[in-house]
C-alpha cells in the first residue's frame, strides 16, 4: 500500500448552524449525504454552469470541531473561501482557509490498517483509494500508522492518470469547463435529483439533452508525451487538447463525435507529431452507463 502527501491540495472549513443547508444550496453534490468518515465529490459552478472549483467534501465529527472540510486545489482555496463568503449573506456560516495547517494524504493499493481521524474513501473511483486530512509534518507518521509506504506525489499522479480521473488546471480549465466535460457526472460529482444549486439549469439541460460532445478521455501515447495544452489532430483536423500523462497513458479533452468519426475513417491521432490512440474506443463511440450520485 502506498501513500503520498499532495502538495497541490488545500483544505477549507465551512461550519456553523446553517453550514449543511448553505453548502447544499450552492454545490453540485448532495451535502445531506455527507457524514464523518464519508465524503462526496462536487463542485461550485458559475451561473453559466462552468466549474469554479471541484472538491471532495467530508464532515468533521464533534470531537474534531465539527463542520465540513473541503479537499480542493490549494491554488483555489483562498478564492473559493472568498466566494463562499460572498454567497453566505446572513446565513450562520463561518468559512476558514486551513490550507497552511492541514493538507491531504492520498492512500491507495490497499486498505488502511486503521482509519485515522478525517479519513475517507475517495468517492470518485474506488481505485483511487483513500484520503486523510493531515498536517504535512505528520504525513510520515500517518502513513506508518496505516501500514503504508510514503512515496512521492508524482507516483500518485501516475496512479490518478491510470484511473482516468482528471485534475483541474491540467486536464480541464477552471471557469471554462462544464461538469460533463470533466466527467463529473461519471465520477459521482453531480446529483441530478437534488434541488437547485448555482448553475443547475445548464447542467440539467446538458444531461437531459445529451449535448456533452466534449469529454476527457484516456489515451495511449506512443513515445514522449506531448505537452499539456498541445492540440490533438485527426489527420489534420483539430479534435482536442492534451492533458496530463505518465507512463504511456494520458488524458485528453476530446470532441468525441469528431474522434469517433476519425476512428471509423482510420485516421491517426497525434499531437505535436507524436502518435496517440484512444485507450478504449467505446469511450468515444457510445456513452457508457452513467453512475449518477
Amino acid at each position: 500500500m502506498k501513500a503520498a502527501f499532495l502538495p497541490d491540495r488545500g483544505v477549507i472549513k465551512v461550519s456553523g448552524d446553517d453550514a449543511r443547508r448553505f453548502l447544499d444550496g450552492i454545490v453540485t453534490t448532495n451535502v445531506n449525504l455527507v457524514r464523518p468518515g464519508l465524503a462526496r465529490f462536487g463542485a461550485l459552478l458559475t451561473p453559466q454552469g462552468k466549474i469554479v472549483a471541484d472538491f471532495l467534501i467530508t464532515e468533521a465529527s464533534g470531537g474534531q470541531g465539527g463542520g465540513f472540510l473541503l479537499d480542493c486545489a490549494k491554488a483555489l482555496s483562498k478564492p473559493l473561501a472568498d466566494r463562499f463568503g460572498i454567497y453566505k449573506l446572513r446565513a450562520k456560516v463561518g468559512v476558514e482557509n486551513l490550507s497552511d495547517a492541514l493538507g491531504v494524504l492520498a492512500v491507495w493499493d490497499g486498505e488502511p490498517a486503521m482509519k485515522p481521524d478525517l479519513a475517507f474513501a475517495d468517492p470518485r473511483n474506488e481505485k483511487l483509494g483513500w484520503r486523510i486530512l493531515v498536517p504535512e509534518d505528520l504525513a510520515q507518521k500517518a502513513a506508518a500508522a496505516i501500514g503504508a509506504e510514503l512515496v512521492e506525489s508524482s507516483i500518485y499522479e501516475s496512479h490518478r492518470i491510470a484511473c482516468g480521473v482528471p485534475r483541474g488546471g491540467m486536464d480541464f480549465i477552471y471557469n471554462d469547463a462544464f461538469p460533463h466535460e470533466a466527467n463529473m457526472d461519471r465520477l459521482h460529482g453531480v446529483d441530478f435529483e437534488k434541488g437547485c444549486y448555482v448553475g443547475q439549469e445548464v447542467v440539467s439541460r446538458m444531461e437531459h439533452r445529451g449535448t456533452a460532445r466534449t469529454r476527457i478521455i484516456k489515451i495511449r501515447v506512443d513515445g514522449s508525451a506531448p505537452e499539456i495544452g498541445a492540440t490533438i489532430v485527426a489527420g489534420e483536423k483539430p479534435v482536442g487538447v492534451m492533458g496530463s500523462s505518465a507512463n504511456g497513458i494520458g488524458l485528453a479533452l476530446l470532441r468525441i463525435d469528431r474522434v469517433g468519426d476519425a476512428l471509423d475513417a482510420n485516421l491517426p491521432l497525434s499531437a505535436g507529431g507524436i502518435p496517440l490512440s484512444v485507450a478504449d474506443p467505446a469511450d468515444v463511440r457510445s456513452a457508457p452507463d452513467k453512475a449518477h450520485a
